[in-house]
C-alpha cells in the first residue's frame, strides 16, 4: 500500500519562521526536510522525529541529546545546528545549516576509491571537527561514511561537515533532568562496519574509539574495501574485536600507498585504545605528511588545545629520538614497519621495558665536584684564621 502524501511538506513551523519545501532525507528516528527561512533569505535543513516516537523516552532523550551535542559545536566542520525544541503538536525538531552535496559513502560508490592526495585532506578535517568534540565530552560512536557530508564552502570543494550526533556520548553536564541515558556498559550501538573493538563489546568508549571508526572509514575510502572479509554484520563485529585488519597494501592487489601510510591506519586501528593515538589531533598530524601541500595549513583549524598537544607530541619525539640518539625522521616512514605493525596481534606484556638512561647518576657526579671545593674553601678559611690568632698572640707576647 502506497504512503500518503508527507503531511510536513508545505507546512509552515514556528509562527511562518520556517516553510518546508521538500523532503531531502529519511530515517529511522525521523525525516529531514529542506525548508525556507524567509527573514534571514536562505535555506535550512529541518529534522523532524517521528510523531509515532515521540512516547518513547529513550529515542526522545536521543534525538534531543543529538540537538544538544551539536549545538554546544562552532567547528567550521561540524554541520551547524540553528535551533531546536518542540513543535505545537508534540513533534520535536532541529534546525540545522542546509548542505548541498554528496556523502562520502555515495561519492566513493560513485567514483571509487578517492586517490591519497584527496582523500586525507578531508580526513584530517575531520579529525579537527572531532577534536573539539572530544574536548567538550562529547563521543560522536557512529561514525561512517554517510555521516561525513561534502559539499562546498566559499569555493572550496570536498568541504567536510560530520552529522548525526544522535549516538554522541556526552558528560553530565551535557544531560538534563528527566534525560534518559541511551546506552549503558554492556550494550552495544552503531554501525557493525565501523565500530571500535571496545563498542563492539559494549564497553565504556573514549575519544579513541571515534579515531579506530575514522580509520575504518578512510581504509574504505582508500581501497573501496573494509579492513576485514565478512558477510554479515556480526561477522565484522567478531573480526574488529578478534582478527587483524588486512594491511592497506595488500587490499587491493597491484594498488600501492605511500610507504609508511599503513603504520599509520595500522597504529589508530589497533585493538587496545591506549596503543592508538590517544587524540584526533595527533591523529590528524600523522596524517599530514601525506596530504601534500594541501595539509600545511590544517593545523590552524584545531581547538587552539589541540595545537598545544600537537605541540607537545613533537617535542616529546624530538625528545625520545635525542635519548636515543636515532636519526631524525618520522617514525611513519618506514616501509618495511607497515606489515610488521598491521600483523602483529597486539601484546602488551611482550613490549620491552624502557633501558635505564645511561646518564641517570650524572647529577650526583655533577653535585660531588661542587661539595668538594666547598669544602676545600672553608677549610683554608680556617685554617687562615688560626693563623692570625696566634700570629696576634706571639706579637702581643
Amino acid at each position: 500500500m502506497a504512503a500518503g502524501p508527507d503531511p510536513n511538506i508545505g507546512r509552515d513551523l514556528l509562527g511562518g519562521q520556517f516553510q518546508i519545501l521538500q523532503k531531502i532525507g529519511s530515517g529511522g528516528m525521523g525525516s529531514v526536510y529542506k525548508a525556507a527561512q524567509p527573514a534571514m533569505s536562505r535555506m535550512v535543513a529541518v529534522k523532524i522525529l517521528h510523531p509515532k516516537l515521540a512516547n518513547r523516552k529513550d529515542l526522545v532523550s536521543r534525538f534531543r541529546r543529538e540537538a544538544r551535542a551539536m549545538s554546544h559545536l562552532t567547528h567550521p566542520n561540524t554541520v551547524k545546528v540553528l535551533l531546536y525544541g518542540e513543535l505545537e503538536d508534540g513533534s520535536l525538531y532541529i534546525v540545522m545549516e542546509y548542505l548541498e552535496g554528496k556523502n562520502l559513502n555515495q561519492v566513493v560508490r560513485k567514483e571509487g576509491p578517492l586517490p591519497v592526495e584527496r582523500a586525507i585532506p578531508i580526513l584530517i578535517q575531520v579529525c579537527g571537527a572531532l577534536q573539539e568534540a572530544h574536548m567538550q565530552g562529547i563521543v560522536h560512536r557512529d561514525l561512517k561514511p554517510e555521516n561525513i557530508f561534502l559539499s562546498t564552502n566559499g569555493g572550496l570543494k570536498d568541504y567536510p561537515k560530520v552529522l548525526d550526533f544522535g549516538l554522541a556520548k556526552v558528560t553530565e553536564r551535557e544531560l538534563r533532568p528527566g534525560s534518559v541515558m541511551l546506552t549503558q556498559e554492556g550494550m552495544v550501538f552503531g554501525t557493525p562496519e565501523f565500530m571500535s573493538p571496545e563498542q563492539a563489546q559494549g564497553k565504556v568508549l573514549d575519544a579513541r574509539s571515534d579515531i579506530y571508526s575514522l580509520a575504518t572509514i578512510l581504509y574504505e575510502v582508500l581501497t573501496g574495501k573494509l579492513p576485514f572479509e565478512a558477510r554479515t554484520p556480526m561477522e565484522y563485529i567478531q573480526h574488529h574485536v578478534t582478527r587483524n585488519p588486512i594491511p592497506l597494501d595488500e587490499r587491493v592487489p597491484g594498488k600501492q600507498f605511500p610507504p609508511g601510510l599503513g603504520v599509520v591506519l595500522g597504529k589508530a586501528l589497533e585493538k587496545r585504545p591506549e596503543d592508538r593515538f590517544e587524540s584526533a589531533a595527533e591523529f590528524a598530524d600523522a596524517l599530514k605528511p601525506f596530504a601534500g601541500g594541501a595539509g600545511k595549513g590544517y593545523t590552524a583549524m584545531m581547538p587552539k588545545s589541540a595545537n598545544a598537544v600537537l605541540e607537545q607530541a613533537a617535542k616529546q619525539h624530538a625528545a625520545a629520538l635525542q635519548a636515543n640518539k636515532a636519526p631524525a625522521a618520522s617514525p611513519f616512514k618506514s616501509p618495511a614497519k607497515t606489515v610488521k605493525m598491521v600483523q602483529q596481534p597486539p601484546a602488551p606484556a611482550a613490549r620491552p621495558a624502557p633501558a635505564p638512561a645511561p646518564l641517570a647518576k650524572a647529577p650526583a657526579k655533577a653535585e660531588t665536584k661542587p661539595l668538594l671545593l666547598v669544602g676545600i674553601a672553608a677549610g683554608c678559611l680556617i685554617a687562615g684564621i688560626l693563623i692570625t690568632i696566634v700570629a696576634m698572640r706571639l706579637f702581643q707576647g
